[in-house]
């Protein structure tokens, strides 16, 4: 990989898995190993159960960056310093204004306080992850996630919360309170504006397939299987590039050497079910690359046991960085059939691989369509000719949905 371009900044490969599957290791394998191909890597956790300094067995501090060795720095990001950081500048600026008409102080509160709203952790990490990768002092940033539920409400989050504040409060009411006699209010809404900017910008490098990925840890069984399948398709739906599947402590082939037979009956058989497992999982993947790793004897702690786990999950015919390059547009809009006439059908492909076809949920809503799959729900603003149509029929062909559309006679041009 070439260095990085500083008007775009780092790559970014997001690890997320199931506890316990082994995902800190991986993602700093991932990290030693980029590093000893001179690349400069940043290694950040954003998992507040931090274990950075207990794999890489060195010290890692929070909120600061320390280097590991030549080529590699490690932070743990602390999005609750973050909040209490942000917070106290905004309520001393609002404190400013005086007291508030209602009888509360915002400045009341205790930022703590703020840390069980849904996604503000979530979103302040990710934000410091965009700022770290604009800085252009990383070629490479490898990011440890939270385990798999707290990771994928932690990707999708972005985009949500921006939906809703415009759906509830839209730019153009915004833009009239601004300008309005209440400075109070003008400064809530400045303040408002700053915060989706940052939540765009979180939600373009999530979303950014040429620049950032995400890397699924799992173990080697129907349970863990079954978790992926539903990640993927999960990111799929958001919209997100995994390049990757790392199946994670397989057991290696068992030698001839002498052990009890009961041991290694058992042995073989747990063998045998986990690459049975494997096999399934591989011929239903999608089409999405797997990798895999043997478990060690040893917990891997330290640069060269970390190295050791990377020459294993990255043989020489792959590249650490970017597992695998092909990728296709998430949604796909095409006429199907007409000349752009009132007769004319549109079709729009959304490539949904892995998903549980009896989860799968269809509703519109003014411009957007609303699409649910395996408990999980994004809303697609449509294309601008489909917003002038109306749905025909929807099918899932293989791993794309296809929704056909028809124009809407009351709207289209005669």
């Amino acid at each position: 990989m070439n260095a990085t371009d500083p008007a775009r900044g780092a790559q970014v490969r997001l690890f997320v898995g199931k506890g316990g599957a082994g995902r800190t290791t991986i993602a700093a394998a991932t990290a030693v190993a980029l590093a000893e191909q001179g690349q400069r890597v940043l290694l950040a956790s954003v998992d507040q159960a931090h274990s950075l300094s207990e794999v890489l067995d060195c010290s890692v501090a929070r909120g600061a960056e320390t280097q590991v060795a030549a080529g590699l720095d490690a932070v743990e990001v602390d999005t609750l310093a973050l909040l209490e950081e942000r917070y106290r500048g905004l309520a001393m600026l609002l404190a400013l204004g005086g007291a508030h008409a209602h009888g509360v102080q915002l400045t009341d509160l205790a930022p703590e306080e703020l840390t069980g709203l849904p996604g503000v952790e979530e979103l302040l990490g990710l934000g410091e992850i965009v700022r770290l990768a604009s800085q252009g002092r990383w070629d490479v940033i490898v990011v440890d996630c939270p385990p798999t539920a707290d990771a994928l409400r932690a990707l999708t989050v972005p985009e949500s919360v921006t939906g809703y504040v415009e759906r509830v409060w839209p730019q153009h009411r915004r833009v009239t309170a601004a300008t309005g006699s209440d400075a109070r209010l003008a400064f809530v809404v400045a303040m408002v504006d700053r915060f989706l900017d940052a939540t765009a910008a979180v939600s373009t490098l999530l979303t950014d397939r040429s620049r950032t990925s995400v890397r699924v840890v799992t173990s080697a069984d129907h349970v863990g299987f079954a978790e992926t399948r539903r990640v993927l398709s999960a990111a799929a739906l958001a919209g997100l590039r995994v390049d990757a599947v790392v199946v994670n402590k397989l057991l290696p082939q068992l030698d001839s050497d002498g052990t009890p037979s009961g041991v290694a009956d058992w042995y073989r058989t747990r063998r045998t079910a986990q690459q049975t497992a494997l096999a399934e999982f591989r011929s239903g993947s999608g089409g999405v690359t797997v990798l895999s790793t043997d478990e060690l004897p040893v917990e891997p702690i330290g640069w060269d046991a970390l190295g050791a786990v990377a020459r294993t999950v990255y043989p020489a015919a792959v590249d650490v960085s970017e597992v695998c390059r092909s990728d296709r547009a998430p949604v796909l809009v095409a006429l199907e059939s007409g000349s752009g006439d009132r007769e004319s059908v549109y079709t729009m492909r959304m490539h949904l691989p892995l998903v549980d076809s009896g989860t799968l949920t269809l509703g519109r809503v003014e411009d957007d369509l609303l699409v649910g799959a395996d408990g999980r729900r994004r809303r697609v603003r449509l294309a601008s000719v489909l917003r002038r149509c109306v749905v025909r029929d929807a099918i899932l062909d293989g791993t794309e949905l296809v929704v056909r559309f028809v124009p809407d006679p009351a709207v289209w041009p005669q």
